[in-house]
């Protein structure tokens, strides 16, 4: 089905594996590219994720479905061919490997680049290109942890452990900021005629998404939101009917107090002896957070005191599980969850495009997750190869495919 999304036309080459990478492949894929994803004989790590069929993980799904794949053994004579010619063709080229892994085949931008000087090459790493910790491994934890983001967030939230969040915010955070940067490098190749060269570095990523570096930062006579760090932002409260909801606005800051005020017609509240100041706020905030809790209480239900939250312009969210939330009328209004098939049949629930344009038509066609080397057949016969090339490809080891996926393509076009 041709695609009229606005990266209808563009060629992606991902090398990328697990998370950070993937995920910028897979933005890129949802905005009308087409991505080829070359894997390794060992294949993804993330394939033996679970839940898994055998052949893919619902965390593979996630990621990649929807891209072709061809699976290269890059150790092999001629696979580095392979790549170099895929490479030639493309508009855009994702990795996160350690710095340098790449150049050892060839594939490095400055390689790349000399061959198809209009390429767009972005590579992912924890501490960037340069500098003296380019090739320390980093996985999101670890570099979560040192660039502050572990330790405010268990301090505003009051946790004990260290490990106070499960998601992976600098993957997912990394690889919406490479595509980001591929689309403003797009743009400017229209002007130049030329691509160019981003260097993400995940450390750097997460310093620029954290909101509360200037507090952490700032000197300690600068203001009073300094003392507030780590305070709860907003309450953890029960509604009406016994629904658990929270506000993200701080009970504590000058900045928001007075909604919730005005929210509970308390406008006393302001000349409270115990409430005058963020210190003191926070010193007596068990206090405050009963009074707002009782004031709930007063309600019939969660609908009219949310009404009432709102014209106050104070937010809240009901505590949801994500199952409750993709099963939500805003959800299906949306289009928020997917499903996807793997090639074994398996179906997976996905999340859905995270936006909507206006003048392209929603072709949400059936996504497929590929095997391991699927397409390897396809890709190469339009690379140019011939069967006969292709065939020698899979004697000598260079191209490899699962068995499934071999049988699929047809005896030695694997």
């Amino acid at each position: 089905m041709t695609s009229n999304l606005p990266l209808a036309g563009i060629k992606v080459v991902d090398f990328s594996r697990v998370l950070a990478g993937p995920h910028c492949g897979k933005t890129l894929l949802d905005l009308g590219a087409d991505v080829v994803k070359l894997e390794p004989p060992g294949g993804d790590l993330s394939r033996r994720a679970f839940p898994n069929d055998g052949s893919v993980s619902g965390y593979y799904a996630q990621q990649n479905a929807g891209k072709r794949n061809l699976s290269v053994d890059l150790t092999v004579p001629g696979a580095r061919e392979i790549a170099l010619r895929l490479c030639d063709e493309a508009d855009v080229i994702v990795e996160n490997f350690r710095p340098g892994a790449l150049a050892a085949f060839g594939l490095d931008y400055e390689s790349v680049s000399a061959r198809n000087p209009r390429v767009v090459y972005a590579s992912i790493s924890g501490y960037g290109q340069h500098g003296p910790e380019r090739s320390r491994m980093a996985y999101a934890p670890t570099v979560q942890a040192e660039t502050g983001l572990t330790a405010t967030t268990a301090a505003h939230f009051g946790h004990d452990g260290l490990r106070s969040d499960s998601l992976s915010h600098a993957d997912v955070y990394s690889g919406l900021h490479a595509a980001i940067a591929i689309l403003a490098c797009l743009t400017q190749r229209e002007r130049t005629g030329r691509g160019q060269y981003v260097d993400v570095a995940m450390a750097a990523v997460m310093m620029s998404i954290n909101e509360r570096v200037h507090v952490e930062l700032a000197d300690d006579d600068l203001g009073e939101e300094r003392p507030i760090l780590g305070a709860v932002d907003g309450p953890d409260l029960i509604g009406p009917g016994g629904e658990r909801f929270v506000s993200p606005m701080s009970l504590v800051g000058s900045m928001s107090f007075p909604f919730y005020l005005a929210a509970m017609r308390r406008g006393d509240l302001a000349d409270d002896p115990r409430f005058l100041t963020p210190e003191l706020r926070l010193q007596n905030m068990d206090a405050l957070k009963q009074i707002i809790q009782d004031w709930i209480l007063t309600f019939s239900d969660m609908a009219t005191l949310d009404a009432q939250m709102d014209e106050a312009k104070v937010a809240t969210g009901q505590v949801r599980t994500v199952r409750e939330f993709a099963e939500s009328d805003w959800s299906s209004a949306w289009g928020a969850v997917r499903t996807v098939s793997a090639s074994s049949g398996t179906k997976y629930r996905i999340p859905g495009r995270p936006w909507h344009f206006a003048d392209s038509a929603e072709l949400i066609e059936d996504q497929f997750v590929p095997r391991q080397g699927e397409n390897n057949t396809e890709i190469l016969t339009e690379l140019g190869f011939s069967r006969e090339d292709i065939a020698e490809m899979a004697r000598t080891g260079a191209i490899v495919a699962s068995e499934a996926a071999a049988t699929a393509e047809g005896p030695g076009e694997s």
